[in-house]
């Protein structure tokens, strides 16, 4: 009886603690999607910001997060691809080895606001590339690839060996065999990856703030010249995001609806992340039972 009553209370308390963390959750989401959600409308997603008069929007913000993004993915993803294709697949079990994971622990685990102020010191000043989308897409590299590097091994390995060894069976080599095998198994795992990680970078600021700027010029969206200095695809330009125009509305403080601009910041914000991370589950579950057959 002892035991039974211990494992109630104790089964009762992590019932209790994970009801807590819902709770804040949702507290957190509800609050600053009821704070914002009454003033999003079609103005304010497709007007410029403006500096001091009433009435801006965030259309620059929102495209500069979805542009940076891609950029960011599109450097971080072929890089984590090749580093967790060889630590699953070719990697020995040697010190070598057990150092790059644990580069990859170390690097996950430090502050963005570090990884900011060495991309700005290295590339910003250094190379000299200026507070741009590309020296900030650089930064979220640094703070991505490791995420994606762990779930990229972390599916491959999750793949049982019996394909493995059913490809060398075939007489396939084991590049073959992961292509054409390992591959298509583990792409619902690291899409799903590849979803949740995007959410992470959608909603960075603190590297972006030393990286990308904090300024967001006018931009011409009818200039596919990526060369040009207004062209919305240019790379070189500065690019305040989403998450940046939050804080930077809020430590100035110089437009007069302050309220309305950053609420309905944050709510656009919570609402992509949001859908980020629901649709990671819903697309992984899909592509899993397409690719498997599995019902």
């Amino acid at each position: 009886m002892n035991a039974k009553r211990n494992d109630h209370l104790a089964t009762g308390i992590i019932y209790a603690l994970v009801g807590i963390v819902v709770i804040i959750l949702f507290g957190l989401i509800g609050y600053i999607l009821v704070s914002g959600v009454p003033h999003l409308s079609w103005h304010f997603l497709t007007s410029p910001s403006k500096s001091f008069a009433a009435g801006g929007g965030i259309r620059d913000q929102l495209f500069n997060s979805v542009y940076l993004l891609v950029l960011t993915l599109l450097i971080s993803f072929p890089l984590a691809l090749g580093a967790g294709i060889y630590l699953s697949e070719y990697a020995p079990d040697n010190w070598l080895t057990s150092l790059m994971r644990t580069a990859i622990e170390v690097l996950s685990s430090l502050p963005s606001v570090v990884v900011g102020l060495f991309a700005y010191l290295v590339f910003v000043i250094q190379f000299q590339i200026g507070f741009s989308i590309l020296a900030g897409a650089i930064a979220l590299t640094f703070f991505n690839l490791p995420l994606l590097t762990r779930n990229i091994e972390t599916s491959l390995s999750s793949v049982p060996n019996l394909q493995r060894e059913a490809g060398i069976a075939l007489g396939l080599s084991s590049w073959k065999t992961i292509t054409g095998i390992i591959l298509p198994a583990a792409v619902p795992g690291i899409l799903t990856g590849v979803i949740l990680s995007a959410g992470r970078v959608f909603g960075e600021a603190a590297a972006l703030i030393y990286t990308a700027g904090q300024s967001a010029p006018a931009l011409n969206y009818a200039n596919w010249n990526i060369f040009d200095t207004n062209s919305f695809l240019n790379p070189f330009r500065p690019a305040e995001t989403l998450a940046v125009h939050i804080w930077k509305v809020n430590a100035e403080g110089i437009v007069p609806d302050i309220d309305v601009v950053s609420n309905g910041t944050a709510a656009v914000l919570i609402i992509v992340i949001l859908a980020f991370n629901l649709s990671a589950r819903y697309v992984g579950n899909r592509l899993y039972r397409r690719l498997t057959s599995s019902k």
